[in-house]
């Protein structure tokens, strides 16, 4: 195998901060002796086709510089395959990249994993609904926080956080409870009213919100967490414990692991690394050690 390393970048990512990460990242590597081979994609296609192209040339390791959703775009490519990635963070949430400890805002930290971190197969969400089947790395969002998300994507005005607040409120003041309907594991379907499901490999979505806190990326399980129907004020005053990763404990939170699970709700709208996948229904599912990555050393897989 040729010791290149192929550097495989995002632009857009992070409003811009990819094309400076990709930056930071081949020169670091550079002045540290690699040969660097760069592959900068300017669509989600692209992108695709030049991690394919990347890994053809049988680099020594594939480094990814962009969000969840650049490497999660990705995956159909680079899952399987015994070539390492390596991601160097540059997106909004950056949940993969608190999951396994890796460095964020350090792109240089970051790609210096590629010459002294170690491999570690992690476990690759799957997403069937009726647009096809889509792979994913953190969490998907079923219920009130994808409508949330829905609703941000779908508004133009205003920018930044505070369009998200604002999505957030024009839900919140929408909000209905859902009449799920699960299957886990194969058992029989169940009605189950509720305010939002997220099943995740990883612990947090939204830049650190841990809403399956103590899920492991590499332990063969999706984490199931359930939240009851809550009117307003409840979902408020649940809000601070999702931040801080106590909710697990409250009567009106479920929380279980299991291999696959099919979800249904009028309404339903399904997300997942940020991206819409769905409605109406899913059945979702864990690839395990489906991904190789390269990580620090000392990462344990949980948030810190």
């Amino acid at each position: 195998m040729a010791e290149h390393i192929a550097v495989l970048a995002n632009p857009l990512s992070g409003k811009g901060r990819g094309q400076a990460a990709a930056e930071a990242a081949v020169v670091h590597l550079r002045e540290r002796g690699a040969e660097v081979r760069m592959y900068g994609g300017g669509s989600a296609e692209d992108t695709a086709r030049l991690a394919a192209t990347a890994l053809q040339a049988g680099p020594r390791a594939l480094v990814v510089v962009g969000g969840d959703g650049t490497l999660s775009g990705v995956l159909d490519i680079v899952c399987g395959s015994a070539i390492p990635v390596v991601l160097v963070p540059a997106g909004t949430g950056n949940d993969l990249a608190r999951a396994l400890s890796l460095p964020r805002g350090d792109p240089a930290a970051a790609a210096e994993i590629a010459l002294t971190g170690v491999a570690r197969a992690v476990d690759v969400g799957e997403v069937r609904t009726a647009a096809g089947l889509r792979k994913f790395l953190t969490i998907a969002a079923l219920g009130f926080d994808a409508k949330v998300s829905d609703r941000t994507n779908r508004l133009r005005w205003p920018h930044g956080a505070a369009r998200y607040h604002l999505a957030l409120l024009i839900e919140l003041m929408r909000l209905r409870p859902m009449d799920f309907t699960l299957a886990v594991d194969g058992e029989p379907p169940a009605r189950s009213a509720g305010t939002l499901i997220a099943v995740g490999s990883t612990s947090s979505y939204g830049g650190g919100m841990p809403i399956c806190v103590g899920a492991v990326p590499d332990d063969g399980l999706l984490d199931i967490v359930h939240v009851a129907s809550l009117g307003r004020l409840r979902l408020l005053r649940l809000f601070p414990l999702l931040l801080r990763g106590t909710h697990l404990t409250r009567a009106e939170v479920v929380h279980r692991r299991a291999r696959t699970v099919a979800v249904s709700a009028p309404g339903l709208v399904v997300y997942a690394d940020g991206e819409r996948l769905g409605e109406d229904e899913c059945t979702i599912s864990v690839l395990p050690a489906a991904l190789l990555m390269m990580v620090p050393e000392a990462s344990d897989g949980r948030v810190r």
